[in-house]
């Protein structure tokens, strides 16, 4: 077997295992909250923001008022709004602030995330956990994962939202040839 068909199979073996675990209560509570929202905005750090921001862009392909934390365009989130935050370890400080501010605003704050023990976690209104090896899990010779650092987390990360994106579609009965149409001609 070639390296590429091992490491193929043990990660998809491994992303597999890891979402065979996540609860569906979790799950249909966060696809309500998306559904419910007024406006959406969505923030998380490094690699992990990276998939936040393509969760940001189907969700706005499907029609809802979405935004990424940071961008200019990102609005005043206050009680009816969602923020969704990703935060692998649980806990990052820049991370809690934004929660902080959402919560003492009044918005709802949905938590993904790994470490569900985790400050930032505990204090969201909502999470879901994605049972995911991350970079706090990485240390010490504690890896369970043949990839390395948060690299599993944020591959169910991924795999989540496009899940989440489906049952989106499904729910509302939208095509994707709807969300194409949405989709920028800019580029």
């Amino acid at each position: 077997m070639s390296n590429l068909e091992e490491y193929s199979n043990k990660i998809n073996e491994e992303v597999s295992a890891v979402l065979s675990r996540v609860d569906p209560e979790q799950m249909q509570t966060f696809l309500n909250l998306i559904q419910q929202a007024r406006k959406i905005a969505l923030y998380a750090g490094g690699r992990e923001g990276l998939i936040i921001r393509a969760l940001a862009m189907r969700l706005f392909h499907l029609g809802y008022d979405v935004s990424v934390v940071g961008d200019m365009t990102a609005p005043f989130l206050t009680n009816g709004d969602l923020l969704i935050l990703s935060v692998g370890p649980g806990y990052v400080s820049t991370v809690d602030a934004l929660r902080s501010v959402a919560q003492r605003d009044r918005a709802t704050v949905l938590c993904l995330t790994a470490q569900p023990e985790g400050t930032t976690a505990l204090a969201a209104d909502k999470i879901v956990y994605l049972p995911a090896q991350t970079m706090a899990d990485d240390t010490a010779g504690k890896a369970t994962s043949v990839l390395p650092m948060g690299s599993l987390y944020e591959l169910v990360l991924f795999v989540f939202s496009e899940i989440v994106v489906l049952e989106l579609l499904k729910r509302t009965g939208r095509t994707f040839g709807q969300a194409r149409d949405r989709h920028t001609n800019l580029e």
